[in-house]
């Protein structure tokens, strides 16, 4: 926890809800930056009561939060909870939906191999079972996949430089969040943290690929990298997920990009366009984690040439196109087939399973 200092200002989250965010989601105001920063730090410092913390969360959900009250928690996470680590290699920082999926196959760790064998690092983070659905993230995958999780964010970041493949774990580099588990747990529904902890950027990356539900949410979070005084992407890139997770929805899926200094971008594409011919039913699976870590396993190996192989094969696309490593998603698919083809994207697996 933190220590709260004489800089904390003088509104405590009781005052919040009773002057500016908690009188309901049509009257109530929105906070200044100061006021947000000062809600966050007096929540990691462990300051307000714990039914005065869920009506502050639950107001914020009521409300909507604006991109500059999330940018400036955003500020505070990185600046008294977040341990970065910095990789010498530039990789693309993937920032999922931390409380998973439950339903079809979590394809971001096959994707991320993919992109490390073409020349693309890749970074991903994740916690354990974070609420509200507790589901699979990437951490279960590795686990299954018999990869180190249980990291120091300077292991992390050597994880990167030595294989293109790194994980960062949420206890280890963001332990302010994580420290908030069980309130979070006690809600029952989201909070603003499970918006915030996608943008943490353990790596310092200057590139981010996440995934939303609907587009006007895409167009929050680049406005609150825009808002934000302690994240420096560059770039920006986000898609359709499946479950709100960073693996593209077959089908008609939108995708915006932004690029710093620049406004949203979006468009759509047809994924079965790129190999990519079959519905999301077509990706469900009986036990995410293991089914998930067995189908990764068996697309590296050459063993399946199905629609999790295509799948995994554009989702490792867009990660090199992200970052500017081909000049479009056709160039990076084809990178992508070839890596698979010739077995270097299994070789980075075994790398990392020796790590």
């Amino acid at each position: 926890m933190t220590q709260r200092t004489q800089e904390d200002g003088e509104w405590p989250l009781r005052r919040l809800m009773t002057e500016v965010v908690g009188s309901g989601p049509k009257s109530a105001e929105d906070m200044s930056r100061e006021q947000a920063r000062e809600a966050l730090r007096r929540i990691f410092a462990g300051e307000p009561d714990e039914t005065t913390l869920g009506a502050f969360w639950l107001a914020n959900r009521w409300k909507r939060n604006t991109p500059e009250e999330l940018a400036a928690y955003t500020d505070v996470m990185r600046e008294e909870s977040v341990v970065t680590a910095e990789p010498d290699a530039d990789p693309v920082d993937c920032g999922a939906n931390y409380d998973g999926k439950h339903t079809s196959a979590l394809l971001g760790v096959g994707a991320g191999l993919v992109a490390a064998a073409a020349g693309t690092p890749v970074v991903v983070h994740s916690g354990d079972r974070i609420p509200t659905q507790k589901e699979t993230a990437y951490k279960h995958v590795l686990d299954e996949l018999g990869v180190r999780t249980d990291l120091e964010p300077a292991e992390s970041a050597d994880m990167v430089d030595e294989t293109g493949f790194g994980f960062y774990y949420q206890p280890a580099f963001n332990p302010a969040i994580d420290d908030l588990w069980e309130r979070r747990d006690e809600m029952g529904v989201r909070t603003f943290l499970n918006t915030i902890e996608t943008v943490a950027n353990p790596a310092n990356a200057d590139v981010h690929l996440g995934s939303f539900y609907h587009l006007a949410f895409a167009k929050k979070l680049t406005d609150l990298i825009a808002a934000s005084e302690r994240l420096e992407y560059s770039r920006a890139i986000f898609f359709q997920g499946m479950e709100g997770y960073d693996d593209i929805r077959p089908g008609y899926t939108k995708v915006a990009e932004w690029s710093g200094g620049e406004e949203l971008a979006d468009y759509e594409i047809e994924t079965a366009a790129y190999g990519m011919d079959f519905e999301s039913e077509d990706l469900a699976v009986d036990d995410v984690a293991a089914d998930s870590a067995a189908i990764t396993e068996a697309v590296l190996a050459g063993e399946r040439e199905d629609q999790f192989a295509d799948a995994i094969a554009l989702n490792g696309a867009f990660r090199i196109y992200a970052r500017g490593d081909a000049d479009s998603l056709e160039d990076g698919l084809e990178t992508a087939r070839e890596v698979l083809a010739d077995g270097s994207a299994a070789a980075v697996l075994e790398e990392l399973r020796a790590f």
